[in-house]
């Protein structure tokens, strides 16, 4: 039905960078480089970069009560976060895509909060943040791009919460999902869900039953087209509306 897998979702990168250029999916090369900074004049940074991977399907990256010292930038692969019960029942926290950082929700407790896992091969870069919070010192947007991340983490996580219909928020992850691939040059239209349906549905707070109900309801008025885990989105402006109350909250 849609492209090849390979141009849907990002396969691991083949510029990891040198001692002078930063990796094509650094979320800080982007920040670095229009003030001036390229590797070789944060010397001290390049060398608290430490590129860890791979890690394979079901992967720890880290542990809930594990001690905080780094932030995780995704090179490649989808990273899901999550917590366990009093009894030992799963709720997924969040999914993290190429360019994106996890762990920022570590930073007030000094301990990660959550569990990390790799949902397939998965690469990253690890960044020593007692390190990246002295380099904010010299480079500001920096420091002002970590607020911007960790507010717009905490609006992503509201996705699945609220007295919303089930079709308000599975519209609203699609929406959210594919704005997020956009950003880093991938279709905006058609693109894969590399998560299992089970691990959208505790995301989204619903049963899977639910989620597969209101697939097949969007699939039959039109509003996207789904083949295993290819989406597209064959109505965009239905979609944006159903969700428009929570993509204000995101």
């Amino acid at each position: 039905m849609l492209d090849n897998l390979q141009t849907l979702w990002p396969a691991p990168p083949v510029d990891d960078g040198d001692a002078a250029h930063f990796c094509s999916t650094c979320v800080f090369g982007r920040l670095c480089l229009p003030d001036g900074y390229d590797k070789r004049a944060l010397g001290e940074l390049h060398c608290l970069i430490e590129h860890v991977g791979p890690f394979h399907a079901g992967d720890e990256i880290f542990r809930t009560g594990d001690a905080f010292s780094a932030i995780f930038s995704v090179r490649a692969g989808l990273v899901k976060t999550y917590v366990l019960d009093d009894k030992g029942r799963e709720q997924v926290l969040g999914f993290y895509t190429p360019g994106e950082l996890v762990g920022l929700n570590a930073i007030y407790p000094a301990r990660y909060p959550c569990n990390a896992v790799a949902v397939d091969t998965v690469m990253l870069c690890r960044f020593s943040f007692p390190a990246m919070a002295t380099l904010a010192t010299r480079i500001p947007s920096i420091q002002e791009t970590l607020f911007r991340l960790i507010s717009k983490d905490i609006g992503t996580a509201t996705l699945g919460k609220g007295d919303y219909s089930a079709e308000e928020r599975l519209a609203a992850f699609l929406i959210n999902w594919s704005e997020r691939l956009s950003s880093r040059g991938f279709s905006a239209r058609r693109f894969v869900l590399p998560m299992q349906r089970t691990d959208i549905a505790n995301y989204l707070s619903l049963a899977p039953e639910t989620v597969s109900r209101v697939i097949r309801r969007m699939t039959d008025d039109g509003l996207i087209a789904i083949d295993r885990r290819e989406v597209e989105l064959t109505d965009r402006a239905a979609l944006e509306a159903l969700a428009t109350s929570l993509l204000r909250r995101a």
